[in-house]
């Protein structure tokens, strides 16, 4: 059985942006928003999509992307990955269990490098030589999908609080934000905050968000065609020099020469 992988890419939007498919997709979608949010209507439900949140849509679903400013803020902030495939392998998967729409699975390393290997792989192929070991790749993430989806919550009290800190960094951290609300969010005082997070990651928010958006950064200098003074800017630095500085400390090179050494070519963003 074959499991296709039609599209693979990823997306950023700074600007307000919709796309319709109402007459229904022809196609699976999946799509794993890593930042900021948006709207998705699907079959007349409409879902908040945040940071960490995945979307699974089967051929026939109405579907419907509203990228707004973020509650009038005047800031426009999506970004995600997302993919489009079918075959037999896919169908029969699909119909092993049920699956929500929208899943709260976070941002996993280990399902992020799944994602970013087969949006590499898909370049590198487009003649379709690569079909082989996108089928398998596809298959695997499918799979860690599954695993994302059905991993219940922590029954430890305080490490399902260190997670909820860890989700707050993650949906927070492109944005200016200050360690005081995620320490309001889990209803701790801030020195617990810091001290249980630290505990649980052996890092601090502070270097975590900062991992975060670095990680952002790469992504849009590889997938994007956005300006290395956008990137700075809505990857969550403050200005274009400190994210010269803290780029080149962490990766040995200026952006500038990381975009120039990107072995997979920019190509114009597909916007789903």
């Amino acid at each position: 059985m074959d499991a296709r992988l039609l599209i693979c890419d990823y997306s950023y939007h700074f600007q307000q942006f919709s796309n319709s498919h109402r007459g229904g997709l022809t196609n699976y979608l999946f799509r794993l928003q890593t930042e900021g949010s948006c709207e998705v209507y699907c079959n007349g439900i409409v879902h908040h999509v945040q940071g960490g949140d995945l979307l699974l849509l089967k051929p026939g679903d109405e579907y419907e992307l509203r990228v707004k400013d973020g509650g009038g803020e005047g800031r426009v902030s999506s970004g995600d990955y997302f993919i489009f495939c079918d075959g037999a392998w896919i169908d029969e998967w699909w119909g092993r269990i049920q699956r929500p729409v929208v899943s709260r699975i976070g941002l996993d390393d280990h399902l992020l490098g799944l994602w970013r290997h087969l949006l590499l792989e898909k370049r590198r192929g487009m003649d379709g030589e690569n079909d082989e070991m996108t089928g398998y790749l596809l298959r695997g993430l499918c799979l860690s999908l599954d695993r994302a989806i059905t991993e219940t919550k922590p029954a430890d009290r305080l490490a399902f609080t260190a997670l909820r800190l860890k989700r707050f960094v993650e949906e927070h951290a492109t944005v200016t934000f200050k360690l005081e609300d995620a320490a309001k969010h889990v209803g701790l005082s801030l020195s617990r905050a810091v001290k249980l997070f630290k505990e649980y990651y052996g890092k601090t928010m502070i270097q975590y968000a900062l991992e975060i958006r670095l990680n952002a950064a790469v992504e849009r200098i590889k997938y994007s065609t956005m300006t290395l003074e956008e990137i700075a800017e809505t990857s969550g630095f403050a200005s274009y020099s400190y994210f010269h500085r803290v780029f080149r400390a962490n990766y040995g090179m200026s952006p500038v020469k990381f975009r120039e050494a990107a072995t997979v070519p920019a190509s114009p963003e597909r916007l789903i």
